[in-house]
């Protein structure tokens, strides 16, 4: 094969996370040349086995660093940026990551003459108290005026195996003795699998989707965050009363635990202003054909996969009794 009838190359930014994973063995499925771009590849190498011999490829980078990115993005036909936080730690802010690494691929991109595919997430507002959120926002507008024909998908909630939402509540029902329903828990999500997630992004990058639109992924069920808590207990044959917690003094003890050095917040004063808002597709992305239906995407259910990963939660693992324990 001639260097000219190569398969493209993709470039994944956050490649080894909890989305990107699943957006490489999509890529990899159909057959294109993926340049997983981390900053620490070395950590990487469970990635290469999703592809062929030679398929999969790293880079050093940190969006920090712009020369690493633009190293990372040379000759690529594609680039894919998966990368985001859900908790500060140290220099890696919302800023840096979410608003500048995002400009700062959007740039280096646009040097290259790649096409671009952008995650981002329902509720990105440059104007938003959320400190997420904002830089989301602000992120998409840099990624917009750089490069227009840029592709934006903003998913809700996103749940799969290694998901840090309905994980992290599996793993309070198991050490506290009730769960908290946050400002009453009513809250609205539409929970979207994670390979819907990575199949919209590969039909991105196959050049199916609508260049310069902003898309919006949500699953086939709105559940409140009480729907969610119940979910995660019927999945774990587990019983635990819920607490409602009001928004100021969720909040309040979002602060203190986020003050707690070296131990990761359960919870911080960011996501509880985050919770304040619903987290669905919006009535304009439904009418205008932005979301997975208008892609040819029937989304997955929730209850179709959370107890295949629920599992090691449950009192007696695979070997527990359907039913619910204490």
């Amino acid at each position: 094969m001639t260097l000219a009838n190569l398969p493209p190359l993709v470039t994944v930014f956050g490649g080894s996370g909890f989305i990107g994973r699943h957006v490489v063995r999509t890529l990899a499925k159909r057959g294109y040349r993926i340049r997983v771009a981390v900053r620490r590849p070395d950590l990487a190498g469970f990635l290469q086995p999703l592809g062929n011999v030679g398929q999969i490829s790293f880079a050093q980078a940190n969006l920090r660093y712009r020369q690493s990115i633009d190293k990372a993005v040379e000759d690529a036909d594609y680039v894919v940026n998966c990368v985001g936080l859900l908790l500060e730690n140290g220099r890696n802010t919302f800023d840096a990551v979410q608003e500048f690494g995002a400009r700062a691929i959007a740039e280096a991109s646009r040097a290259a003459g790649a096409k671009l595919t952008h995650i981002s997430a329902i509720g990105a507002d440059a104007n938003s108290a959320s400190s997420y959120a904002r830089t989301k926002g602000r992120a998409e507008a840099a990624v917009q005026s750089i490069l227009p024909d840029a592709v934006i998908l903003r998913p809700s909630v996103v749940f799969g195996n290694e998901d840090e939402f309905f994980n992290k509540f599996a793993r309070m029902a198991q050490t506290m003795p009730f769960l908290p329903l946050i400002g009453g828990g009513k809250t609205k999500f539409q929970p979207v699998y994670v390979e819907d997630v990575a199949e919209a992004v590969a039909k991105s990058v196959d050049g199916a989707l609508k260049p310069g639109a902003i898309y919006e992924l949500g699953g086939q069920e709105v559940m409140t965050f009480r729907d969610c808590l119940e979910a995660v207990l019927a999945a774990t044959y587990r019983e635990r009363p819920f607490v409602s917690l009001p928004f100021p003094i969720a909040s309040l003890i979002g602060k203190i635990s986020s003050m707690v050095p070296l131990i990761k917040p359960a919870l911080t004063a960011d996501q509880v202003t985050l919770l304040k808002k619903d987290n669905v597709v919006s009535e304009s992305a439904e009418k205008n054909g932005l979301t997975l239906a208008a892609m040819g995407i029937t989304p997955v259910r929730v209850s179709s996969v959370l107890p295949t990963y629920m599992v090691h939660y449950r009192a007696h693992g695979q070997f527990a009794k359907t039913g619910k324990a204490a």
